[in-house]
């Protein structure tokens, strides 16, 4: 049990100090995604995913694309 509770502390640390960006540039998503820079690009020019007015990535639609199966892209 003391096992899991230093486990949950370090999580807990480690995520105050590294607070998740509210907004990715297009190479962080690619990596959160597991795609290529390539793929990011086309899913912007698919609608799928959309930059905001400083040409970054909201947090949000990255979580949604992990949580669902991304489109097939034959641009």
């Amino acid at each position: 049990m003391a096992e899991i509770d230093i486990a949950l502390r370090a999580i807990q640390l480690y995520s105050d100090m590294h607070p998740r960006p509210t907004h990715l540039t297009q190479v962080q998503a690619a990596e959160m995604l597991g795609v290529h820079r390539n793929t990011i690009s086309k899913l912007l020019r698919a609608g799928v995913l959309r930059l905001n007015q400083c040409g970054l990535i909201p947090i949000e639609l990255i979580d949604l694309a992990r949580s669902t199966k991304l489109p097939p892209l034959d641009c």
